[in-house]
């Protein structure tokens, strides 16, 4: 996750460093910024209603050039980043879709319930035609998509009644407005009652009902009493201009922050006295002022600070953030960052999609979980402060000239997603090219066959998918097929095997194990030892083994000696050497003595060196010959007891059950209880 995320910062590093590169490039090549103000009058008349429609300003009852130039010059300042955005956008001339609903409850989902934003619908009664034509709806759908207000058409004919209860009786235009200034309020609908359907006239009736919401000032007396006025709203944006109403996106923008900024007009068209102005820093026209509770801030004087819609509003969401906003911005970053997956896993292309798919899945699961906690700690009350100094360190961080850049750059990408897709895919090819050649240094093996890696993938989803629950030990993810492949289809040739479970055989070096002991018969490595030093110990341990095995053994024997069982004599009931299979039952084997052993037959196993749930016995069924002094036994849950080499083959074999009793050999078993023998205990 860290490198993923190393990677990523990485990656918005070059995207920087990439910006001011271009930069670069363009003023070599024409000697000019993106924050370079532009001279109106140097201007097309075409180029600057491209400027004013984006804007939001009318300006039909304007033939001449001039009028249209003031009417930009009133506006704000035009920037050559602005320019460019706007003939970009002009030339585009994508037709944008326009929802068509099916009824009440889709009409009321869409509409009525939403508190933040604007929606144009045309209603089309019953068997009458639209107000507006296709041709002139689809210019208005275009027009007013810039300035983010939603359209659609409801049809009566969907659903009669509901237009019925509404007194939609003829072909009209409904627009919804919130009705309050409050976040998530009710809302209004309105319908338009204009005789003129052109374009123009439309647009002039949507956004002047939307520049009544916004606060507007006449005079200096009401400034400094708004001014100086502290209420519910720690942030507010002011605009100075000479204009009759405030540019559409300007409006439109206030109802998208409705309840988190306040937008007030100042309408200093009329004013004779503008001291006032000065006082309070406002020294040019038009100016678009931030107040804030740490100052004011002049939007415009900084990189990417345009006078649009998409500059304006990335600007307020910064420095105002919903909730919302935090999540989807979060929801971007993770996902980013688990696309990293696809290039950092090596190997084969399904095992990079596959390992994707599951990166995608963990982490947007994760980032989901870890929200809920966060929403319902932020709806404490006594959160209030700690909210406050969050946006108090928003408000001084993206105030900054650095992200005044990645706010540029922001936009920059978001208008060009080719070149940003390409950035990504081209950093994530020089991350995979690094990640293999790390990797070959290493030496590490990677399966680049897709083959190859299904057919492992394969092994492994069986491995769970046959395995049985046992409790004996833990099993490994390995199976027997990654030994034999052939045993897949030995089953699919017989079907009833599939009844039998496929077992792992790492169980085996987790069962018992110890060293065949007579009572009173030394080794000959010990007799050898023993006349060599005749001081030594008589019970030393034998040398004929590896050391290895000497460690495991020792380790054994101290399990077995350590165990509550070993408090008194281990009696028995012994299997006798003579009975090959040690089969009796414990009632036939209750009065009857060892058969022959493998040493003469005045001497006896020693028993205590057994485990406690072992059953006593001298003969292995596997090679069916005897206990010499010294070998090497182990012993199966069940309790029977057999030379190790005879019952690993046996079990590696795939025959995992005991010999003798035919229990799993993987499965634990409640031991025997022991009932003492003479023959156990020497008198």
């Amino acid at each position: 996750m860290w490198l993923k995320l190393f990677f990523l910062l990485l990656y918005f590093l070059i995207l920087f460093v990439l910006a001011r590169f271009f930069e670069a490039i363009v003023w070599y090549e024409t000697g000019i910024f993106a924050t370079q103000l532009v001279d109106p009058v140097a201007l097309s008349f075409k180029k600057l209603k491209t400027i004013l429609e984006c804007r939001g300003l009318g300006y039909s009852g304007l033939p001449e050039k001039k009028d249209v130039r003031e009417l930009v010059e009133k506006s704000g300042d035009l920037m050559e980043g602005e320019l460019y955005s706007a003939l970009k956008e002009e030339e585009a001339s994508e037709s944008v879709s326009s929802t068509n609903f099916s009824g009440e409850m889709h009409f009321y989902e869409l509409v009525e319930d939403t508190k933040d934003g604007i929606w144009l619908v045309q209603v089309i009664a019953n068997d009458r035609s639209p107000l507006v034509g296709k041709i002139h709806w689809e210019k208005m759908v275009k027009k007013v998509s810039r300035f983010g207000i939603r359209t659609g058409t409801f049809n009566c004919s969907s659903d009669p009644r509901y237009c019925r209860r509404r007194g939609w009786v003829r072909s009209t235009l409904i627009m919804s407005v919130p009705q309050t200034s409050t976040s998530k309020g009710k809302v209004m609908l309105k319908e338009y009652s204009g005789r003129k359907v052109e374009v123009e006239h439309i647009f002039k009736w949507i956004t002047a009902h939307a520049a009544s919401r916004i606060k507007t000032i006449y005079n200096a007396e009401h400034l400094k009493e708004e001014w100086n006025k502290s209420d519910q709203y720690w942030v507010k944006i002011y605009l100075f201009a000479n204009l009759d109403q405030p540019p559409a996106f300007f409006s439109a923008l206030s109802i998208k922050f409705t309840g988190r900024i306040e937008f007030i007009f100042v309408n200093v068209e009329n004013w004779d006295n503008k001291s006032y102005m000065t006082d309070i820093g406002v020294y040019n026209m038009p100016s678009y002022i931030l107040r804030t509770p740490e100052g004011i801030y002049r939007y415009g004087n900084h990189t990417g600070e345009f006078i649009s819609l998409q500059a304006l509003d990335s600007f307020l969401r910064s420095l105002q953030p919903e909730v919302n906003d935090l999540f989807v911005l979060s929801l971007v970053l993770v996902n980013l960052m688990a696309w990293m997956d696809l290039f950092i896993t090596q190997g084969a292309t399904i095992k990079r999609f596959v390992v994707l798919i599951s990166t995608l899945g963990t982490y947007n699961s994760l980032l989901i979980i870890s929200w809920l906690p966060v929403l319902g700690f932020l709806q404490l009350p006594y959160l209030d402060s700690f909210y406050e100094y969050s946006l108090k360190l928003l408000r001084y961080s993206n105030t900054t000239t650095l992200a005044s850049w990645v706010r540029a750059d922001w936009m920059f990408y978001s208008s060009h997603p080719a070149l940003f897709l390409s950035t990504y895919l081209g950093h994530g090819l020089l991350i995979d090219y690094f990640e293999k050649k790390r990797r070959r240094s290493n030496n590490d093996e990677v399966n680049a066959n897709n083959l190859e890696w299904l057919s492992s993938l394969w092994d492994w989803y069986t491995s769970y998918l046959f395995h049985p629950i046992t409790s004996f030990q833990n099993f490994p993810v390995e199976s027997d097929w990654d030994e034999d492949p052939d045993l897949f289809l030995e089953r699919l040739a017989f079907p009833d095997l599939w009844l039998h479970p496929l077992i792992p055989t790492d169980y085996i070096k987790n069962l018992p194990m110890w060293r065949f002991k007579c009572l009173g018969v030394q080794s000959e490595e010990e007799m050898s030892e023993g006349s060599q030093d005749t001081e030594n110990d008589s019970d030393s341990e034998n040398t004929d083994t590896s050391s290895s095995e000497k460690e495991a053994f020792e380790d054994k024997q101290s399990r077995v000696h350590n165990s509550p069982g070993r408090a008194s004599h281990c009696g028995a009931e012994a299997c006798s050497c003579a009975n090959k299979y040690c089969q009796t039952s414990p009632y036939e084997r209750k009065g009857q003595s060892y058969g022959s052993y493998s040493t003469s037959e005045d001497t006896e196993p020693d028993w205590l060196t057994w485990p406690a749930d072992m059953l006593h016995c001298t003969e292995c069924v596997v090679c069916l010959e005897n206990f010499e002094n010294g070998c090497l036994l182990m012993g199966l849950p069940c309790g029977h007891v057999f030379h190790q080499n005879c019952i690993v083959m046996w079990l590696a074999g795939g025959r995992h059950c005991c010999p003798v009793c035919r229990w799993p050999s993987y499965k634990k078993k409640q031991p025997y209880a022991h009932q003492p023998l003479s023959n156990d205990v020497p008198s």
